[in-house]
């Protein structure tokens, strides 16, 4: 049927309009009634995709730990974090309450989730609210220097992405527009030799960071640690850390902004680079770190002294405590040891007297030494301080290092019986035994603490003789029943 205009075409336009209206009303009912549903199809619910960085606040938690007292910006540090991340957690760590108070803490009723922790003991709080570690609930930790400026939330959601690919290890970013103040450091920890050392490297995956910077890692590297937030920070955490063989990655192209100027004066310098050694040096006594070697070359000691007693007490059976600790001797007893022994060779060259490096050191005629002479009524200190005194144990003789350090050198009077080599004192539990002359005759000499020392001839045989075959290449403890070398 053909449809003819006519007069009244106008009223079934607008007919047919409202019926496409009503048709349309119908349809979306329909459909939000679940209209078209089968039991073989599944709807797939719609997924409403939030900003990643409005989650931010509930991954990280940001702590101040690395300020001075006297002088410092920690307020304006915590306040440009908390204007872009208003909920984030924020801790400031110290070992004694700030005086005069941060500002922050005056004002901080209004500051929930702003914390201060105190690392001192206290008979008044529990263990617990002095273990920060603790009370973090978040998967990662951001360490922000004093003085430091958050200006976008971008930076920090940068670092969370780079140690999303880095798990187990660290991403720094430097305070400053320039990431050559930053000094990226290899740290190699030997706690067998009581050493740490470092060295300089043109990378951007280090075990150290020395200049400026901000440090994002995960919460479970903390838990893993000593003692996570021990000054002087972060290089007592990096020394940790390269413990664990986790590594630090530099960003590039990404920085925090400069704060407001602290410690600028000579004097304000001055007194935090003097609690920075102070703080080293505590830490090194803590884990016992006698030699450091700075990437500079220059070597620091943290042991024994001339002024101090040695390193370790009394040795029971010839065994010293630290082989139980499986380490060696410390290096700077070691040293010690060596200048007592370079001391102790001039004095026997000077007086003439016939020497040879043993187990001890063996000689004869001591009449010819004054210092032994003067010994053998009673202990006496030579010019340079070292110590001269006959042994209670027997008949040799002890040189001290010191009259405070009892690290020593000792001396074996001996004598030949029927062309026997022998002494009047032996360690039972030592393998000395006398043995033939013809090692003596004629002397041989070896490199010896960087000089040459007197020894039997064919060291060799004389040292398996004494010590058992092949005691060179597979060395032992005075008393391998207790303790294996390793």
């Amino acid at each position: 049927m053909r449809l003819k205009l006519t007069k009244s075409s106008p009223f079934f336009v607008v007919l047919i309009f409202l019926k496409i209206v009503m048709l349309y009303f119908t349809f979306r009912l329909f459909i939000s009634f679940g209209g078209f549903k089968t039991e073989n199809i599944e709807t797939t619910p719609r997924v409403i995709t939030k900003n990643p960085l409005k989650h931010i606040s509930k991954l990280v938690t940001v702590i101040i730990r690395e300020f001075e007292l006297y002088e410092n910006d920690v307020t304006l540090t915590a306040h440009s974090f908390i204007n872009i991340f208003p909920t984030i957690q924020l801790f400031i760590i110290y070992d004694e309450l700030p005086y005069p108070p941060l500002d922050i803490m005056l004002i901080n009723n209004s500051l929930p989730n702003v914390k201060f922790i105190s690392l001192s003991p206290s008979l008044k709080t529990p263990f617990a609210e002095h273990y920060p570690i603790s009370q973090i609930k978040t998967k990662y930790v951001l360490f922000v220097p004093d003085s430091t400026r958050l200006t976008s939330r971008q930076s920090l959601q940068l670092m969370i992405n780079e140690l999303g690919r880095r798990p187990g290890n660290m991403v720094v970013a430097p305070v400053s527009s320039r990431r050559k103040d930053l000094n990226c450091l290899r740290i190699n920890v030997t706690i067998r030799e009581w050493t740490l050392k470092y060295s300089s490297v043109k990378s951007l995956e280090c075990d150290g960071v020395s200049g400026k910077h901000i440090l994002l890692l995960e919460t479970d590297m903390l838990k893993r640690l000593s003692n996570a937030f021990i000054l002087p920070f972060p290089q007592s955490l990096y020394i940790q850390t390269t413990v664990l063989n986790s590594k630090i990655y530099v960003l590039k192209g990404l920085s925090f902004h400069e704060g407001k100027p602290v410690l600028r004066s000579h004097h304000a310098q001055w007194k935090q680079k003097r609690a920075i050694q102070v703080r080293m040096k505590k830490f090194y006594e803590l884990f016992k770190i006698k030699q450091v070697v700075r990437e500079t070359g220059t070597i620091e000691w943290y042991g024994c002294t001339k002024d101090t007693v040695r390193c370790f007490g009394t040795v029971f059976e010839s065994m010293p405590s630290y082989l139980f600790e499986k380490k060696w001797t410390p290096p700077c007893c070691l040293s010690n040891l060596r200048k007592t022994a370079r001391h102790v060779f001039n004095s026997l060259d000077e007086a003439g007297v016939r020497y040879w490096l043993e187990a001890g050191s063996l000689l004869e005629d001591l009449s010819r030494c004054a210092w032994l002479k003067k010994a053998k009524d009673k202990p006496v200190v030579d010019p340079k301080g070292f110590l001269w005194e006959k042994a209670t144990e027997g008949n040799f003789y002890h040189v001290h290092y010191s009259k405070s350090n009892k690290i020593h050198v000792n001396l074996f009077p001996f004598y030949s019986k029927n062309g026997t080599v022998t002494k009047d004192s032996w360690f039972t539990n030592h393998k000395n035994m006398e043995f033939p002359d013809n090692f003596l005759h004629p002397m041989s000499s070896i490199d010896f603490i960087g000089r040459s020392v007197p020894s039997p001839n064919n060291i060799r045989d004389f040292l398996e003789l004494k010590f058992g075959k092949g005691s060179i290449e597979n060395p032992e403890y005075p008393d391998p029943s207790k303790l294996k070398f390793p």
